[in-house]
């Protein structure tokens, strides 16, 4: 591919327009002004995020069919799943708060999932799948909403609360989040849209 076939890229920090090189595996591109990474090349990223996807939609079943946690007070033992504290704040008129909660750590993590997994599978295996740039441009617009750290962080915030009160058990369910928050932490961080389309587009 010539120079002047070569892709043109700006740089998001300066703005400053420039032509997209040929990378080598592990290779860099920086900014010619002003230093910053353009693009990275990551060696099998694809696959990465697909392994890291998988796992965390594996985990994300766990998490909504175990309870969360339990509480020993008085001789009661109480727990509850995600779907079913929610549904709880509804019959108690906190409808905005159960649709957040729904929202942000039930659909938007499902919906950002399962959009990676029907992007990256095809293109591990050497398809395209129908309606890409779609689903590509939805996932981009729901995954500001999935906030499952911000959900672990306040039920970890709650159980220290709560400590001095009951016993505290925490649930499979609760390790299961964590471990989709980290795997999802690494597949985001695995997934190279540039490798993506380059993929999708040989598959034609």
């Amino acid at each position: 591919m010539g120079m002047a076939e070569q892709p043109l890229v700006a740089c998001h920090d300066c703005d400053l327009l420039q032509r997209e090189p040929l990378l080598p595996q592990g290779g860099v591109a920086r900014c010619r002004r002003c230093g910053a990474t353009l693009l990275r090349s990551h060696p099998q990223s694809t696959e990465r995020a697909l392994a890291c996807t998988l796992g965390a939609l594996f985990l994300f079943v766990l998490a909504n069919v175990f309870p969360i946690v339990g509480l020993k007070l008085s001789g009661d033992f109480v727990q509850t799943t995600l779907l079913g504290a929610a549904q709880v704040m509804y019959r108690n008129d906190m409808r905005l708060v159960a649709g957040l909660v729904l929202v942000t750590t039930f659909v938007a993590p499902l919906t950002q999932m399962l959009a990676m997994t029907y992007l990256l599978l095809p293109a591990c295996l050497g398809r395209r799948p129908p309606q890409a740039r779609r689903v590509f441009r939805g996932m981009t617009l729901i995954q500001p909403w999935s906030m499952l750290e911000v959900f672990v962080l306040g039920i970890l915030v709650a159980l220290v609360k709560l400590a001095h009160l009951a016993i505290v058990v925490p649930g499979i369910a609760l390790w299961s989040f964590g471990g989709v928050m980290l795997l999802m932490a690494a597949a985001t961080a695995a997934f190279d849209a540039r490798d993506l389309w380059t993929r999708l587009e040989a598959a034609r």
